[in-house]
């Protein structure tokens, strides 16, 4: 098997030979988000099946690994893309930007300054040392010493001395930048988010029903109808793309003309009773709506009957079960919303989102409504109550390839700061290719991985060993996504009944589920997932391209209710950083509900440069750690026993919380002696790689 993309490859390189390999490996890039800057080494392996090292403290011989380098590694000094605030209330990486692009700048307008649209005038990059800065509220920005942003005492360089060649204004830890703070996330439009905008959209703003009339000769017929009509059509657009995605097929018509004061309004029907039916399944509430659904619910209704004027973001109706879902929606991110009523015998009351600029923006970007005119931020004074306090100003002890633009106001909003013109962010493109960049971005393919499996396993002196996976660097990272290697892999394992584990940070691994589940019908197969926190902050600082933790434990849940014994690594857990009793046990809690058949705790491996590099983002992020890391790991790589016993504690599971999701411990009794087994080698298995 070979590997080809041929309408996503945008680079390939000569090859290259790389040690350990006969030919020269294809290098190339495909013109994906998550592979930015990432070079894919495709290269034919001899062997596959590989055996563990002898001084490895772990309880199985042999391992397979398709890719070498992962890009879940974790990592301790990477900034992320620096989000740039976009003229129609979007974010876009800087690198992305292009001349002509319309963004948001800022200009004095008497005693304020207030956010307007601007222009990107031109867009350029260059090498340069870098430099961290973190805000009090979490935001972090990567820049070049010379880059200049706005504080509450006018605009500042990154670095500068009070006197000398160097002397200029310049960032101290008593200066507060100016903006929002830190942008959120934007969703992907899933299924789920689709269903809940069109809940959303045609619940506010549509009809739909069938309705019995009689004919004049007496006859009983009924008329179905479909109809959503909407003055902006960015809203009508989303709604009938959405339909025809869930195959409804709609008519677009005028629904009322233009007006001195109004504006045309169309709309979109259908009045086929399995359309209108099928409409009115695909909008019902939902018993246990995701967190896509409910971010999809919220742009739809917002776009159906919100409003965002000066003053306030609201959101009407005078359905109590509309705004009462609106209110439920608001409440489970975090939004502070109070209803207000308004006296009207409809019943008619709105909801309003409180917290200024900050949340309206939070909300925009957390839900991605589709109507651009509600979401403008021109004319609004450069003014919030976030604390954007300036904590650390750090060195990344590099250069990097950092992107500058200019633009018609002088600046913009990175991230939700005032920066001044030559911003920078870093690619993960480097002239030094350090240890830790090197193992994330330059990624070994092992394209023949299947194939070479089944030559190895059909050999005689092969004895049906246990093999497992995920064991140095993770199988299911995003690229498994495009090359996938694992669906051959479980393919060999499964008609060559060979038992096999393995352990994964991605929830990507329900993929190939139906393939587990028949390994499990002819030999032992089991599952790990690593979850080494739940916070959101820890979690983004040390493993910042994994999968959501929480989705992780979700992944546990079905493919234990599947039948697949699946449990957990709290790993690695750091010492002072992540081992905090009550940390763990919410995940142990939680993992527990999620039905986890074991549940067990790593210490902390550092092994050859790995140690350098976790030392580099002690200094950086807890250099009061550091005399502790040094005693404890001043003989070699693992942690020491009575470390090892207190984790050990931490994780032991002493409730007899219900396991919704076990299989009557009847119908796996065939299973026990290898569940006991595997059972004893999680307490000693070794971590996932670091980085």
């Amino acid at each position: 098997m070979f590997v080809r993309w041929d309408e996503l490859t945008v680079d390939a390189e000569e090859g290259r030979q790389l040690p350990g390999y006969r030919d020269p490996a294809v290098i190339r890039t495909f013109d994906a988000p998550e592979a930015l800057d990432t070079r894919f080494y495709e290269v034919r392996a001899k062997t596959v099946i590989n055996r563990v090292p002898e001084q490895s403290q772990v309880p199985f011989r042999w391992t397979i690994n398709p890719y070498r380098g992962c890009s879940h590694a974790c990592t301790y000094c990477a900034a992320g893309d620096t989000p740039i605030l976009m003229a129609d209330g979007t974010h876009r990486p800087l690198e992305d930007l292009a001349s002509g692009d319309r963004i948001i700048g800022t200009k004095r307008d008497g005693r304020y300054r207030r956010y307007v649209e601007t222009q990107v005038l031109d867009h350029w990059s260059s090498i340069k040392p870098a430099y961290r800065i973190s805000l009090a509220d979490g935001t972090e920005l990567v820049t070049s010493a010379d880059h200049r942003f706005l504080t509450e005492r006018g605009w500042k360089h990154v670095l500068g001395q009070e006197r000398g060649p160097e002397c200029r204004p310049h960032l101290t830890t008593n200066n507060s930048l100016l903006g929002t703070g830190g942008f959120a996330e934007q969703p992907e439009q899933t299924v789920e988010y689709r269903q809940g905008y069109l809940c959303g959209l045609i619940r506010g703003d549509g009809t739909l029903g069938s309705r019995q009339y009689q004919r004049p000769n007496g006859r009983a017929w009924v008329h179905h109808q479909f109809r959503l009509a909407l003055a902006d059509a960015e809203g009508l657009e989303r709604g009938r793309d959405f339909l025809d995605q869930a195959g409804v097929a709609t008519d677009e018509f005028a629904f009322s003309a233009a007006q001195a004061h109004r504006r045309e309004v169309r709309a979109i029907r259908t009045q086929k009773r399995a359309n209108v039916a099928f409409i009115e399944d695909l909008i019902r509430w939902p018993l246990s709506p995701s967190d896509d659904w409910r971010k999809g619910f919220l742009a739809g209704i917002f776009d159906a009957e919100g409003s965002c004027g000066r003053e306030a973001l609201r959101i009407s109706n005078c359905d109590p079960m509309i705004i009462k879902w609106t209110r439920d929606c608001l409440d489970h991110f975090g939004f502070d919303s109070v209803l207000e009523p308004s006296g009207k015998p409809n019943g008619l009351a709105c909801v309003r989102v409180r917290g200024g600029l900050r949340e309206r923006l939070r909300f925009f970007h957390m839900t991605d409504p589709a109507i651009t005119r509600k979401r403008s931020i021109q004319g609004f004074a450069l003014k919030s109550d976030t604390d954007l306090g300036v904590e650390a100003i750090e060195p990344l002890g590099r250069s990097m390839r950092l992107y500058d633009i200019t633009t018609g106001t002088g600046d913009f909003i990175a991230n939700g700061v005032v920066s001044h013109n030559c911003f920078a962010r870093p690619t993960h493109t480097y002239l030094d290719m350090s240890a830790d960049r090197d193992f994330e971005k330059e990624i070994v393919v092992k394209v023949n991985a299947p194939e070479v499996l089944r030559a190895q396993l059909a050999k005689p002196s092969w004895k049906r060993e246990h093999i497992a996976m995920g064991t140095n660097t993770d199988p299911y990272q995003w690229v498994e996504g495009r090359y996938k290697l694992m669906r051959g892999i479980w393919e060999a394992l499964r008609d060559f009944r060979n038992p096999c584990s393995i352990l994964t940070k991605s929830p990507l691994l329900l993929r190939d589920l139906d393939l587990m589940l028949e390994i499990a019908e002819h030999t032992t197969i089991s599952a790990n997932l690593s979850i080494p926190t739940l916070d959101e902050k820890m979690w983004r600082a040390t493993e910042p391209h994994t999968p959501n933790p929480r989705a992780r434990i979700e992944a546990v849940a079905k493919l234990n209710a599947a039948g697949i014994p699946t449990g957990v690594l709290i790993a690695p857990l750091m010492p002072g950083i992540n081992d905090d009793p009550e940390q763990v046990e919410e995940i142990v809690r939680l993992c527990e509900e999620a039905g986890a058949v074991s549940i067990g705790g790593i210490a902390l491996h550092l092994r050859g440069e790995v140690k350098g590099i976790f030392f580099d983002w002690l200094k950086a992020k807890r250099p009061d750690l550091i005399p502790r890391y040094e005693q404890m790991y001043r003989r070699g790589a693992y942690a020491p026993r009575d470390y090892k016993e207190r984790v050990a504690r931490l994780t032991h599971t002493t409730t007899n919380w219900p396991r919704r999701y076990l299989r009557d411990r009847q119908e796996m009794e065939q299973r026990e002696r290898e569940e006991e087994r595997q059972r004893e080698a999680l307490d000693n298995i070794r971590q996932p790689s670091l980085f």
